[in-house]
């Protein structure tokens, strides 16, 4: 479990979240008639709860077998939109039609450096113009790029450099943590390296479960760096169990998300699964329920 430090600070972080929530809600409701009020509860009920996206690298080995037949399912699962981590050799056409075909989004991609850098770059841009995506996210770095702190400087110098580039194109660019962004480099955390020397418009995404595995609680990161969590990575980490689900693991769920929406700004969030506890299409649609089951709303 989490230290009782962590516990409190969470719980803090929630607690001032839902007040904050609550006292806009009180205020509106006071002004409507019984059956105004009715009226809106229903509609907040369906237009207010939060959606999900998928990392389709959860279902990768089913995308690669049957991309059209596995994003179909995900979509009746109950996914609002998913997020690649490669595009199975089609066409940025095709693959929005195969999102059009089933009312999905995208809200990402994840990919490599090289595919940002010189004349890549306006490829990578059209490509993802073309399957309605705004949030380019890099999921891992080269060697050179992450080695020392002085590397993690450059590093984010390079990053603001292309943040300006895509800016005019309605895009951002943004870095997703895996563990060892929370191993000190020369005294130093690569995470807090990288994030403190970025500017606002360089995306943080979070990963919950790749944080904890690194020790480091994830929730201070989104008080520390404010309005930088537009996508985050919503993952399970249990100490004792690690195949457990999302919401049958360790974390303070509910702290998170009430912390992502009232200081992280966050636009999607995206569950992300990666142990062969189950066949995984059964692993997300198992983690969206248990999420469902907190009755989260936006």
């Amino acid at each position: 479990m989490l230290s009782q430090n962590t516990q409190l600070f969470s719980r803090r972080g929630f607690m001032a979240a839902t007040a904050t929530t609550a006292a806009m809600l009180t205020s509106h409701a006071a002004a409507a008639t019984p059956k105004e009020k009715t009226q809106a509860q229903a509609k907040r009920r369906i237009s207010k709860q939060l959606q999900f996206g998928l990392q389709l690298y959860s279902v990768r080995a089913d995308c690669g077998k049957d991309l059209p037949g596995t994003l179909a399912k995900v979509a009746k699962i109950g996914y609002a939109a998913v997020e690649f981590a490669g595009y199975y050799g089609r066409s940025a056409k095709d693959l929005r039609k195969l999102l059009d075909d089933n009312n999905l989004l995208c809200c990402g991609t994840h990919t490599q450096l090289d595919t940002l850098l010189g004349d890549n770059l306006a490829g990578t841009i059209e490509y993802n113009k073309t399957i309605g995506n705004k949030y380019l996210i890099v999921p891992s770095l080269p060697a050179k790029y992450r080695g020392s702190h002085e590397a993690w400087l450059e590093t984010a110098k390079l990053f603001n450099e292309l943040a300006e580039k895509v800016k005019p194109h309605d895009m951002r660019v943004g870095y997703h943590n895996h563990s060892a962004e929370f191993k000190a480099i020369d005294g130093k955390l690569p995470w807090d390296t990288f994030c403190s020397n970025t500017s606002a418009d360089v995306i943080m995404q979070i990963d919950t479960g790749n944080a904890l595995h690194g020790g480091a609680d994830p929730l201070p990161y989104l008080y520390k760096y404010p309005g930088r969590a537009i996508t985050v990575h919503v993952k399970a980490f249990s100490k004792k169990n690690g195949k457990a689900l999302i919401g049958e693991d360790d974390i303070n769920w509910k702290a998170f998300f009430a912390l992502c929406k009232a200081v992280g700004k966050t636009a999607w969030y995206i569950v992300e699964y990666e142990s062969d506890a189950y066949p995984p299409l059964e692993c997300v649609e198992r983690c969206l329920k248990n999420l469902r089951k907190m009755k989260l709303t936006v």
